[in-house]
């Protein structure tokens, strides 16, 4: 889940991997945060299919945590390299990123109608919609490649001379991933017409960007900081 360096980062920052736990108590008071935003929406929601509900919301979850620990644990020493290899790593993030579209498909056909939107609006917002998410994930692969977006940069230091993308999506934003491609988990929501779906993927919209601050830009922060 990395994205284009972005030229807001802090370039004067020590040539120091961050510490296992740097950013986690930011990570962990906004998850808290979250999920009791998402349980009290699901308890006014009628609690609906809890077990598929909450699949759906520990997805995402185990992703990003997953990211956290490789991400570090290879900048410390090298160790994701040594326990499984790069390829099993990104296998690992394809996987866990995955479940998260699938665990929120399955919610949203269980719950399907419950939102109550016209079909009209509801056309129109999710073709709006799929159409950023989808023009968000062909950037991504035609600009910036998918082994890129897994975060590759911490693992092969190549890849940290790759200069910034400004093409597709990223002309308008350096990180076109996490404003636009998530766009597709509410597209899901919107186009099954279902709440409990929409309240998922506000969560998990809200939760990438947690990984973001927390994790991800003290990462990048190092990963792109001057010698």
């Amino acid at each position: 889940m990395s994205h284009s360096p972005s030229s807001s980062l802090d370039i004067t920052t020590p040539k120091t991997p961050p510490g296992i736990w740097s950013g986690q108590a930011v990570h962990v008071a906004c998850l808290a945060s979250l999920l009791a935003l998402v349980f009290a929406a699901w308890k006014c929601l009628g609690e609906p299919f809890p077990f598929v509900f909450w699949i759906a919301a520990a997805c995402p979850i185990l992703h990003q945590i997953f990211v956290w620990l490789a991400w570090r644990f290879e900048f410390r020493s090298s160790a994701t390299s040594k326990a499984i290899g790069f390829r099993g790593y990104l296998a690992c993030f394809y996987l866990l990123f995955g479940s998260r579209y699938i665990s929120l498909f399955a919610l949203a056909w269980m719950d399907g109608g419950s939102l109550k939107l016209d079909v009209l609006p509801q056309t129109i917002v999710t073709a709006v919609l799929v159409a950023l998410g989808t023009y968000a994930a062909y950037s991504v692969k035609r600009y910036f490649g998918f082994v890129r977006a897994a975060g590759v940069d911490h693992f092969d230091p190549r890849y940290r001379e790759m200069p910034l993308v400004k093409e597709g999506i990223f002309r308008f934003t350096n990180n076109g991933m996490y404003f636009y491609a998530f766009l597709l988990f509410w597209a899901i929501a919107v186009g099954f017409n279902s709440t409990a779906a929409l309240t998922i993927a506000a969560f998990s919209h809200a939760y990438i960007w947690v990984h973001f601050y927390a994790t991800e830009r003290p990462d990048m922060n190092f990963i792109y900081a001057s010698d």
